[in-house]
């Protein structure tokens, strides 16, 4: 009785440790499934679209096709002054290049492209869907590969696509105001870079899909998408204007020895056009980065944060992007202003006297004549002069208010809005702050900053009759 009993208890626990064993085993199969099908949701629907790119950039061999950039022209549309040339760029698939071929391909391309053997054979052997292996080469060394390419029966895994590059035909001719492109043919100054927008053009590409090796899967998936070249663009400087001005402001720095060069604008004061705008000393557009004569002299010398300063400086248009004091050329500014006013008139006699030097409070200001004195002198005569106690004289009638009433007209405390990058308004004093010594320089063009363009903009107005 108690046997059976305790064989009777030993099976009922047996019973249940089997029961309890199953239940275990089915909540954790039903735990791994939750977990398992959480997981799936998770990489479905919040990962998937990430994953669906990564995927597509995995299997899909893009080639782009870079446009022609678009072609820049003087003014009459004879001249180019930038245009884009077609040139090559060689790329690799590392898949499709047969094992037993790799270094044969990596010998041949270092040495048709002067390039580093280990280097290339290490692109060749790399495990990627794509290297690139030379840019814009000319055609000549594209046509060699290709021969080269017949004769070694190699028809996958090296692609020779066509590229562009930029050209400057007259090299140094209106650097300042073009600007150059960089090697992605992106313009990174002047009218380049002003009107990246225009000139760009639009992208095309070379879409293949590729197996997880980054070999090519088949021929009918492949999809060619068309270059979109750039706009040209036809600037209002003048070829012959141009070349005249340059001409003259190189002698013009050499012979006067203008260690900081100089500039010259030339402007149609009716429609406001630039004709010409020259600095010098320029540089070559299409080595744009190599010091030019004078740059060079001291370049050597210099720290790697002075080297890049100084070429910048050389790209600088100083017409644009750098400040100085007119001088007596703003005496016009001050006549025109006094004569708007009715203050005086051109033939005044004895309107104003020059005794050699203009005293201001207990300031003393020289005239530029240091040998004598302009005596009495009406307005027309002050001006071709250039004296600079008559034009103190006359700033004090016209007074702070109105002077500042029209270095604001004539446009001096905003920038012209020339199409070119780097363009900085003037310094000038607060109108309340000014001194009497302060306008009485001012009427004759000193302690003040703008740019020449400024300037040109406002005796254009003067030119054109306001």
């Amino acid at each position: 009785m108690n046997t059976y009993r305790r064989i009777k208890d030993k099976s009922m626990t047996s019973e249940i440790s089997i029961k309890k064993r199953m239940r275990n085993i089915l909540f954790i199969t039903f735990l791994v499934f939750t977990i398992l099908i959480g997981r799936i949701g998770f990489i479905q629907i919040i990962q998937g679209g990430e994953l669906t790119s990564m995927a597509y950039e995995q299997q899909t061999l893009d080639r782009v096709i870079n446009p022609k950039r678009g072609t820049i022209y003087d003014s009459t549309g004879k001249y180019i002054l930038a245009i884009s040339s077609t040139v090559e760029t060689v790329t690799v698939n590392p898949g499709n290049i047969a094992k037993e071929q790799k270094e044969l391909v990596a010998k041949k391309l270092s040495e048709l492209f002067e390039l580093d053997y280990e280097k290339v054979l290490k692109k060749v052997t790399k495990r990627s869907s794509m290297e690139t292996i030379a840019k814009k080469i000319e055609k000549e060394k594209a046509d060699e590969l290709r021969k080269w390419m017949e004769e070694n029966k190699i028809t996958t895994g090296i692609n020779i696509d066509e590229d562009t590059k930029r050209y400057y035909p007259n090299n140094s001719f209106a650097a300042q105001i073009i600007g150059f492109c960089g090697s992605d043919n992106q313009g990174l100054d002047g009218i380049e870079a002003k009107y990246e927008k225009e000139l760009a053009g639009t992208k095309g590409a070379i879409k293949r899909h590729t197996d997880a090796k980054g070999a090519e899967i088949g021929e009918e998936g492949e999809k060619y998408i068309s270059a979109v070249d750039g706009n040209d663009l036809v600037l209002s400087i003048d070829y012959n204007i141009q070349s005249i001005v340059e001409k003259y402001l190189k002698e013009a720095c050499i012979d006067n020895e203008c260690t900081d060069g100089g500039n010259i604008v030339a402007m149609n004061p009716k429609s406001g056009d630039i004709l010409a705008m020259a600095t010098y000393p320029s540089y070559d557009l299409n080595n744009p980065f190599t010091p030019n004569e004078y740059v060079a002299k001291t370049y050597d010398s210099l720290s790697s944060e002075d080297k890049a300063n100084a070429i910048y400086k050389m790209w600088s248009n100083k017409a644009v992007s750098e400040l100085y004091e007119p001088g007596s050329v703003f005496k016009l500014i001050t006549a025109a202003t006094a004569l708007e006013e009715n203050i005086t008139d051109t033939d005044v006699a004895n309107d104003f006297k020059c005794n050699g030097y203009e005293m201001v409070g207990t300031t003393r200001i020289n005239c530029w004549k240091t040998d004598g004195t302009h005596g009495s002198q009406d307005l027309r005569h002050a001006l071709m002069n250039s004296c600079n106690p008559a034009l103190i004289q006359l700033g004090a009638r016209i007074g702070t208010t109105t002077l500042y009433k029209y270095y604001r007209a004539f446009g001096f405390f905003d920038t012209t809005g020339v199409d070119l990058p780097g363009e900085p308004n003037s310094i000038f004093k607060e109108e309340s702050t000014v001194l009497p010594v302060e306008r009485a320089t001012y009427s004759f063009g000193q302690r003040f900053s703008i740019t020449p363009l400024q300037m040109i903009t406002a005796i254009s107005a003067i030119a054109n009759d306001g």
